[in-house]
């Protein structure tokens, strides 16, 4: 039986669909606590991790967790576009009842969702097609990509003058056209960096290299994008647009505990992770684990050099304001050009980028929330609680699966404890956030959400803890 077989047959639809959008409703809507590139990472991770405990069996650990990896860093790259102003042509006061403005509004949260779930897509194809990426190769490709995404910015996003009121002949910000009285505080917008790079990544890999699912992938993640990210926002334009409707009985009662922001989130997540599942089921044919993986040229001292100074910096501008570095990694597709080289080459980088990378800004802004936002609370007790204590399991896991990988783990037993670890570790870190919205108290605007991402934190441990019945055993012979 070949893998194309094993996959075909033992993976649903449905499963593919379901779980992916369990993965992303939930890290999607937990994103919103924690910020644009580092937040959005967490989608990425839970949702690679669900489907690759769905299609890798018989993968080894490595070469799942490289694909997890990659997609996890790629779905922080969309995170530099802004996008409230664009949100706001569809809902704010000033716009409610302006057709044209909430046309062109969606039109821009379809463009920019599209992008940003595109680059997810694009590498989690790039992970799972069976085309050998070398680190060396992977570097060059990204700061090619560097050097599109300025030239489409100066394409598609210039002239940029907010003081002589001049913007781009394509704006999805707020502007004079539509707003010709009062304060205006125009945005720079950056999609069309993402979208000369997303086009020039996927006709390297997907023309030149020939990886025909990072290729299909990457229209996937920009169609669950495209769906997502205007799908998700309906539901609060319809809150914004019909005040009227929330004013009585029991949708009075929801309008008083729903964080209709968060709603959207969850909603864009959720139809991103289904797309991207479907899409990944409908492609199941070219999944297939690469021939060459013992070929890893990082040796361990510069593996570890390249940790040890990434890490480093990522501390520093999470707990320490340095202007020049925040420009560098707030810059998402320059954020990724290390990482996505590391991962490709080295052994540990893959598991430390999945886990302890990915948790450390979303440990420490729990941390600073909480540990010292928190009335009564001691603020050792909340360091231990949020920061120590999740950190150090995270560091244990990435460890752990680093010498299970050199021993062959089978890749769905890493993604199996991988979405475990971290599907609880994000929920539990959320529910604190949230201020512990146990749905036997006083409802909160977060008990709905939180309400959701149980059942997802729930569906998700039952697929971890169910899934080798699902696995397929080969046909034998009659003779």
């Amino acid at each position: 039986m070949t893998h194309e077989d094993h996959n075909s047959n033992s993976v649903r639809a449905w499963q593919a669909i379901v779980f992916s959008a369990m993965a992303g409703g939930m890290a999607w809507g937990i994103r919103g606590q924690y910020g644009h590139e580092t937040g959005a990472m967490i989608a990425g991770l839970l949702v690679s991790l669900t489907l690759a405990l769905l299609f890798c069996s018989g993968w080894r650990s490595l070469e799942t967790a490289r694909a997890v990896a990659w997609c996890t860093v790629a779905m922080g790259i969309g995170g530099t576009m802004t996008y409230g102003q664009t949100i706001g042509l569809t809902q704010n006061e000033t716009f409610v009842g302006n057709w044209s403005a909430f046309r062109w509004g969606m039109l821009g949260l379809s463009i920019k969702g599209g992008l940003w779930i595109g680059f997810a897509g694009f590498f989690l194809g790039l992970g799972l097609g069976g085309v050998r990426y070398r680190p060396v190769e992977l570097l060059l490709l990204l700061l090619g990509l560097v050097a599109v995404y300025f030239f489409g910015m100066y394409l598609l996003n210039s002239p940029f003058d907010p003081a002589n009121e001049r913007v781009p002949w394509i704006y999805f910000s707020e502007y004079r056209y539509w707003k010709p009285e009062g304060a205006i505080k125009p945005r720079q917008e950056y999609w069309g960096g993402c979208l000369l790079a997303l086009a020039a990544a996927t006709a390297y890999a997907g023309w030149w290299r020939k990886d025909r699912l990072a290729r299909h992938m990457a229209f996937w993640g920009v169609l669950g994008g495209a769906l997502g990210f205007p799908g998700g926002q309906c539901i609060q334009a319809f809150h914004g647009w019909n005040p009227g409707f929330f004013r009585d009985g029991f949708f009075n009662f929801m309008n008083s505990n729903m964080n209709w922001w968060n709603w959207m989130e969850t909603t864009f997540g959720m139809i991103m992770g289904a797309t991207l599942g479907f899409g990944l089921w409908l492609n199941r044919k070219h999944i297939r684990p690469v021939e060459e993986l013992d070929a890893t040229p990082i040796s361990p001292a510069v593996e570890w050099a390249i940790l040890i100074v990434f890490t480093g910096a990522l501390l520093a501008v999470e707990f320490k304001e340095y202007a020049w570095l925040e420009v560098i990694l707030d810059l998402g597709i320059a954020m990724t050009v290390i990482p996505i080289a590391a991962v490709a080459g080295g052994r540990l980088w893959p598991y430390w980028m999945a886990f302890p990378l990915t948790l450390l800004p979303i440990a420490g802004k729990t941390v600073s929330v909480l540990a010292y936002g928190t009335p009564g609370m001691p603020v050792l007790v909340g360091w231990m609680a949020y920061g120590v204590l999740p950190m150090s399991l995270s560091i244990f896991a990435a460890f752990w699966f680093a010498r299970q990988g050199r021993k062959d783990q089978d890749g769905v037993e890493f993604a199996r404890r991988g979405l475990l670890l971290s599907v609880w570790t994000y929920y539990l870190l959320n529910f604190a956030f949230f201020g512990f919205p146990f749905p036997w108290s006083e409802w909160t605007a977060r008990t709905p959400n939180n309400l959701v991402f149980t059942v997802c934190t729930i569906g998700l441990t039952l697929l971890a803890l169910t899934r080798s019945r699902y696995r397929c055993v080969p046909e034998t012979k009659s003779t």
